[in-house]
């Protein structure tokens, strides 16, 4: 079997939601990103398989915003694009594919990663194409709709969150404590100029002309205090509030997948080489301790232990989320999100997959450090785990 290898990851800033890039649509964050890692590369159009890319909340977006995004980056209408949807993971499956893809001998270098604009998703409205004969017409909110309610359960995904609670004994201090600890560590690695590397400006557009937005506007300078007087989001007498949650958030992320020939025909040079990846499922209840069996799967694949990863990056949709999957994987704190995560940095959820990929990338080089394990849970639950080494 070939090795299969990452040659360029980036991403852009990611926006608060309603923030500065409230304007930028999901298929203009997707196109800035395809565009910029092609670029790098310095490959000719001619040597790109296909685009694959994720993205949950679509409405409004017209058809395929992969193929969109690949068109106006300037690829040849000659290259297939495909958009896939695996919920909070799809950033992740989208590069997962890639990389069958190169195994099964389909592809040879494919741009994949994810993008999402939380700030720009519709309200629909319900029964109207028929009419609606009596009372009053429904609109509902498709963010909450399409992207933050599980299809399965009937309920928000936080209340998935208050499952494992309950399930792993986790208490509300400690999920706020992990919650200050993710925005501390976001400010200081911001502060550093560590996401200086991984992140491409994004330009905005106004009556005033052109603005480039440079750097992550989510993360919060919070205390304990603070966070401990939030009432709880989801359940009555609960413990997941929105300081111990993820955020709603706009952003995209790419990078480049290229098979072993690719790298030496075309003379690239590989940041890191994909060791395994897998998928699972669970009950959608629970649907945050996905990631251990989809880890444990890849674990298995790669060869390794847990005790073999250096770094990880575990997606943070609720610190509850991540604390019940860590008290069954047993990983050092000290190596999980050691620049924050997206309670921090913000989950624009069909981007988050590829962004924590990105950032683990180049943590990994940063630190010199070989084997990472980047994962997310998935609503209607599932999880996506992924082991890189860096080269």
């Amino acid at each position: 079997m070939q090795n299969v290898y990452l040659v360029e990851a980036l991403r852009t800033p990611i926006g608060s939601f309603g923030g500065a890039l409230k304007d930028v649509g999901a298929v203009q964050l997707a196109t800035t990103v395809v565009k910029e890692v092609w670029q790098r590369s310095s490959l000719s159009a001619e040597c790109i398989d296909e685009v694959v890319l994720g993205n949950v909340l679509k409405s409004g977006l017209k058809g395929n915003p992969a193929r969109q995004a690949a068109i106006h980056s300037g690829i040849p209408v000659s290259v297939p694009a495909i958009t896939i949807d695996k919920q909070c993971a799809s950033g992740l499956r989208a590069i997962t594919l890639a990389y069958h893809q190169i195994l099964a001998g389909d592809s040879n270098v494919v741009i994949a990663g994810g993008t999402e604009s939380m700030s720009n998703v519709p309200h629909l409205v319900m029964n109207a194409r028929w009419g609606q004969k009596l009372g009053d017409l429904r609109t509902v909110d498709a963010l909450f709709h399409d992207g933050l309610h599980c299809a399965i359960e009937g309920y928000h995904m936080g209340i998935t969150a208050e499952n494992l609670v309950e399930r792993y004994l986790i208490s509300r201090e400690e999920q706020d404590i992990f919650a200050l600890e993710s925005q501390q560590k976001a400010i200081k690695a911001k502060e550093q100029g560590k996401f200086e590397e991984e992140i491409i400006p994004v330009a905005i557009k106004s009556k005033h002309g052109a603005t480039l937005f440079t750097e992550d506007e989510n993360i919060k300078n919070t205390n304990l205090e603070k966070l401990l007087t939030l009432k709880p989001a989801f359940k009555e007498n609960g413990t997941v509030t929105a300081g111990n949650a993820s955020s709603l958030n706009d952003g995209a992320a790419a990078v480049i997948v290229a098979s072993e020939q690719a790298v030496k025909e075309y003379n690239l040079k590989p940041l890191a080489k994909i060791r395994s990846v897998a998928s699972s499922a669970v009950s959608p209840s629970i649907m945050g301790i996905g990631p251990v069996p989809a880890t444990q799967k890849a674990l298995t694949r790669a060869n390794l232990t847990i005790q073999d990863i250096e770094l990880a990056e575990l997606n943070e949709a609720f610190a509850a989320q991540v604390l019940a999957v860590n008290k069954e994987l047993g990983l050092p704190e000290e190596i999980i999100n050691v620049n924050g995560g997206a309670i921090a940095l913000g989950h624009p959820i069909g981007c988050s997959g590829a962004r924590i990929l990105v950032t683990l990338v180049h943590e990994l080089r940063r630190q010199k450090k070989q084997i990472g394990l980047a994962s997310l849970c998935v609503g209607g639950g599932q999880g996506v785990s992924i082991i890189i080494e860096a080269v």
